[in-house]
């Protein structure tokens, strides 16, 4: 189980080239990849993409690449008349303004309009290292999420158990309010018909009251349900593949079903359990929504 907050790094060099892969990650729905490739590269990101999403599903991810230049490999790209132009203009520019000008060779890696490669220009070596080096970050990236979902889940799995005394609770005290009400019901009918100088309360109706008020009380499906949702919570934090999403949709399910529990039994113990069951599935719905 991986959260979506992580950080990646990997450095390589070879004969041709240093590169310098840095990922980071923040929760979201979907997939949302954001790249910082230095312009020699652009044309790869679609390349590129298709790794990336070997190893994630959701969330917003940054990946950023740095590349110096350590041999003549990638020349045939580079727009060198331009090149000479910039930095005779710079030079006339700094000699104009009586100051001495050191030109920054690196800095012309980011002017786009310097490059001109495609797919086919790249060497497959160079293709080669790079997607070694994009690899390699991927899995440190990977193994800081992993470290933080490991912690994301013993936290969800703590207080998945305290949900699940919370429901016995429930489903202990939950007969014994029915039966407090049928039998409020009963003396509350019978001080009725007193009152009224009627005969006794007949059975018959006494029951038919009964019944309506113990079908609004019973509770029994609902927390059948909710057990059974909460098993599932346990199973999905146990399991190895992306949860996020189907731990989202059972924890709402719970949700739905403890607001009915709480709407159903009139009782003022029952009723501060209830809102404490909430508030802890709303705290399981945040650490949930940073899981993959």
């Amino acid at each position: 189980m991986r959260s979506m907050t992580g950080f990646g790094r990997c450095i390589m060099e070879n004969r041709a080239l240093t590169q310098q892969w840095e990922i980071r990650s923040v929760n979201g729905k979907r997939l949302d990849l954001k790249w910082s490739l230095p312009p020699v590269v652009s044309n790869l990101e679609n390349h590129f993409e298709k790794i990336v999403r070997a190893h994630a599903s959701r969330g917003r991810v940054d990946i950023s690449l740095s590349l110096q230049l350590l041999s003549a490999d990638l020349d045939q790209h580079f727009d060198f008349a331009r090149a000479r132009g910039m930095l005779q203009a710079l030079e006339a520019l700094a000699a104009e303004r009586g100051d001495t000008y050191a030109p920054d060779y690196s800095s012309l890696l980011n002017i786009p309009v310097l490059w001109n490669s495609s797919l086919d220009d790249v060497d497959e070596e160079t293709v080669a290292t790079l997607e070694q080096g994009l690899t390699l970050a991927l899995e440190d990236w990977n193994e800081s999420r992993e470290t933080e979902g490991a912690a994301l889940a013993h936290d969800l799995l703590a207080r998945v158990l305290r949900l699940e005394q919370w429901t016995d609770i429930l489903r202990d005290r939950a007969p014994a309010i029915k039966d407090e009400r049928t039998e409020t019901l009963r003396e509350r009918l019978n001080e009725a018909v007193s009152a009224l100088s009627l005969s006794e309360l007949a059975e018959t109706r006494f029951l038919q009251e009964a019944v309506i008020l113990l079908d609004r009380l019973d509770v029994t499906e609902e927390l059948t349900r909710l057990a059974t949702h909460l098993e599932r919570l346990r199973e999905l934090l146990q399991s190895e593949s992306d949860a996020g999403r189907r731990l989202d949709f059972t924890l709402q399910e719970c949700f739905r079903e403890i607001t009915t529990c709480g709407n159903k039994i009139p009782d003022v113990q029952l009723s501060r359990l209830v809102v404490d069951y909430k508030n802890e599935l709303e705290k399981c719905r945040e650490q949930a929504q940073n899981l993959e």
